[in-house]
C-alpha cells in the first residue's frame, strides 16, 4: 500500500512525498467529478485532494453534477495563499440522478469553453484538468479535448476509481450487461489512449489489468492507493454503549459498511448470515448505509429476513463522521461482500479502527487485507470458507485481537499526505512538460499549419474562402464530430437510464404486491 510505489516505465521523475511542488502553488486546476460530497469513497477521496491541493496555494474550480441528496453537501474551504477566493468555485452542471443510486448523475451536455469561462474565466484557461472517476462529465470533457489541435490541448489526468462495466455486469441481465460492458470498455478504451490523457491513476492491480486489456498504454498507468484518517478511524473510538445496545447477550458483532444496492455482494452476505444462523454462532450483523431508492433499499433488507425480523440483522441507515467511525470500531469483524470494489476504502476504514477484515478475494480488497495476518480472502464464490472464517474469527477472541493490532499498524501506513501530495507531484510535472511542449518549434510549426495549408491546397482557392468562412465550416465540422461522440456516450447513458426507472418501477410494484400479501395473511391469522 506504499503510497510512492510507481509503474517502471512511468516517464516522471521519482520525487519526495513528504513535500507539496512548490512549482504548483499558483496553478490553474480544473477539477471534475462525478459525484462531490462525504457519502461514498470516491467522493471523501476527492475532497481531501481537493483541500489539500488548496491548503497550499493551488487554485482548484471543482465541477459536479447538481446534489440530489441532502447528505451530499460540502464545500471545502478556500485556499488561504489565494486572492480573491472566487477563482476556487464549485460548479454545478445539471443531470439526471441514477434510479439505483442517486449520488450520480447522468450529466447533460455541457461544452468545455462554458466550463472554463464559469471557472477561470475567458481568458485564463485551466493548466490542467483532473478527472475523478469519469463517466458522463468526464466522457464529455475528453471527448471535445480531442476535437482541439495540439496546441490548444490542456493536459489530462485521470482518476479511474469506479469500475463503470463492472457494475453494468451485475445490474443488467443478458443479454443487455454484454452490451452495457462492452460500450463503456469501448468508450474508455478510445478516450484514455488520447495524447491529452497523460496519467491514469489505478487503485489495484484488478484494474491496472483491466485497462491494460483495454490497450491503454502502459506508460500511463500510474498505481495512487488511497489513504485513511487515522485520527478519525481510531480503536479508542469502540463504544461499549453501542456494542449493548446491539449485542445484550455479548453476541459477536459483524460489521459492514456499504450502499445498500444488488451490485454490493448483499446476496452473498444474506446467504453467509443465514448460514451461520444455522451453525449455531451467536451473533449480530450491523450494516451501516443505505439508499435513497426506498425500493432498492427494501429489496435488500428483505434478502436478510427472518433474521433482520429476530433483530440478529440491524440495518442502522447512513452515517457520516464520528457515528460511522464509532460503528467501525464497534464492532469485532468487517465482512465486505462486494466484488466491484476498485479500492475499498472501507476495508481501510475498518482495519484503520482495529477491527479484522475477511473480505471476498476479487478487486481493490486483494490488495489491501494480507491474509492470514489482519484479515482473511477468500475466493469470491466460496461461502462455506467464508461462513468458516468468520466463524473462527467470532469465536477466538485472541485470534481476533492479534488481527485487529495488525490491520491498524498497516492502515497507519497509508497516510492521505503523501498521497495527495503524488497527485500534486505528477500535475506540477505534467503542467511542466506541456508548457515545454507548446513552446517547441514542432508544435509551434503545428500552429501555422492551416496557413501553410491555405498556400499549398489549390482548392482553397477554387472555393473562394475567406478566413471567416473557413473558420465557421471548421468549427461546424469539429461540432458534427463532437455531437457524434457525445451522441454515442449518451445513446449508452440512455439505455442504462431507461433500463433503471423500468427496474426501478418493477421494484415499486413488487413491494406493493409483498404489502399487500403480508396484510392478506395477516387478515387471515386474524
Amino acid at each position: 500500500m506504499a503510497a510512492n510505489s510507481a509503474v517502471g516505465s512511468s516517464p516522471y521523475p521519482k520525487h519526495d512525498l513528504s513535500h507539496f511542488p512548490s512549482a504548483l502553488k499558483g496553478k490553474r486546476i480544473l477539477l471534475c467529478t462525478e459525484s462531490f460530497g462525504p457519502v461514498n469513497g470516491v467522493s471523501r477521496t476527492t475532497l481531501m485532494l481537493v483541500t489539500h491541493l488548496r491548503d497550499h496555494g493551488a487554485q482548484v474550480a471543482v465541477v459536479a453534477p447538481h446534489n440530489h441528496t441532502k447528505h451530499n453537501t460540502f464545500t471545502p474551504p478556500s485556499s488561504p495563499l489565494m486572492s480573491p477566493a472566487d477563482k476556487q468555485p464549485e460548479i454545478r452542471v445539471t443531470g439526471y440522478p441514477l434510479p439505483f443510486n442517486p449520488e450520480l448523475s447522468i450529466v447533460y451536455p455541457v461544452r468545455n469553453s462554458t466550463l472554463y469561462s464559469k471557472t477561470f474565466g475567458d481568458d485564463a484557461p485551466p493548466d490542467l484538468i483532473y478527472l475523478a472517476s469519469p463517466a458522463s462529465l468526464g466522457f464529455q470533457v475528453m471527448l471535445q479535448l480531442r476535437q482541439q489541435p495540439k496546441e490548444k490541448q490542456i493536459p489530462v489526468i485521470c482518476n479511474f476509481q469506479t469500475d463503470l462495466a463492472g457494475y453494468c455486469a451485475i445490474l443488467f441481465p443478458a443479454p443487455l450487461s454484454y452490451f452495457a460492458v462492452f460500450a463503456f470498455a469501448a468508450v474508455q478504451s478510445y478516450l484514455f489512449r488520447h495524447a491529452s490523457v497523460k496519467t491514469i491513476f489505478y487503485p489495484s492491480t484488478f484494474v491496472k489489468r483491466y485497462l491494460v486489456g483495454q490497450k491503454v498504454q502502459e506508460d500511463k498507468l500510474e498505481v495512487l492507493t488511497r489513504g485513511v484518517n487515522t485520527e478519525m478511524f481510531n480503536p479508542t473510538r469502540r463504544s461499549e454503549e453501542l456494542r449493548k445496545q446491539l449485542a445484550p447477550n455479548g453476541e459477536i458483532i459483524f460489521v459492514t459498511v456499504s450502499r445498500i444496492a444488488g451490485e454490493k455482494g448483499f446476496d452473498f452476505l444474506a446467504k453467509a448470515a443465514k448460514e451461520m444462523d444455522a451453525r449455531g454462532l451467536n451473533f449480530k450483523l450491523y450494516i451501516v448505509g443505505g439508499n435513497r431508492n426506498a425500493d432498492v433499499e427494501r429489496e435488500v433488507h428483505e434478502m436478510f429476513d427472518p433474521l433482520r425480523e429476530q433483530g440478529k440483522v440491524v440495518f442502522a441507515g447512513f452515517k457520516v463522521g464520528e457515528d460511522l467511525a464509532t460503528a467501525y470500531a464497534s464492532g469485532d469483524v468487517f465482512l465486505h461482500c462486494s466484488v466491484t470494489e476498485t479500492f475499498g476504502l472501507v476495508v481501510l476504514e475498518s482495519m484503520a479502527s482495529g477491527v479484522p477484515v475477511i473480505a471476498r478475494d476479487e478487486g481493490g480488497p486483494s490488495d489491501i487485507v494480507q491474509h492470514g495476518d489482519n484479515g482473511f480472502l477468500i475466493p469470491p464464490n466460496d461461502l462455506d470458507s467464508f461462513v468458516s472464517k468468520a466463524m473462527k474469527l467470532g469465536q477466538d477472541h485472541a485470534l481476533r485481537t492479534n488481527m485487529g493490532h495488525a490491520a491498524r499498524a498497516a492502515a497507519c501506513e497509508a497516510t492521505w499526505e503523501k498521497i495527495n501530495n503524488k497527485v500534486a507531484w505528477r500535475m506540477a510535472d505534467t503542467i511542466a512538460e506541456s508548457q515545454r511542449e507548446k513552446s517547441s518549434p514542432q508544435v509551434q510549426k503545428l500552429s501555422n499549419a492551416g496557413l501553410d495549408a491555405q498556400q499549398l491546397i489549390p482548392i482553397y482557392g477554387w472555393l473562394m474562402m475567406n478566413d471567416a468562412m473557413r473558420e465557421n465550416i471548421t468549427s461546424r465540422i469539429v461540432d458534427a464530430r463532437l455531437m457524434g461522440g457525445l451522441g454515442i456516450i449518451v445513446s449508452v447513458w440512455m439505455v442504462t437510464g431507461w433500463y433503471m426507472v423500468f427496474t426501478e418501477c418493477f421494484l415499486w410494484a413488487k413491494g406493493r404486491w409483498r404489502e399487500a400479501e403480508r396484510t392478506r395473511r395477516a387478515s387471515i391469522s386474524a
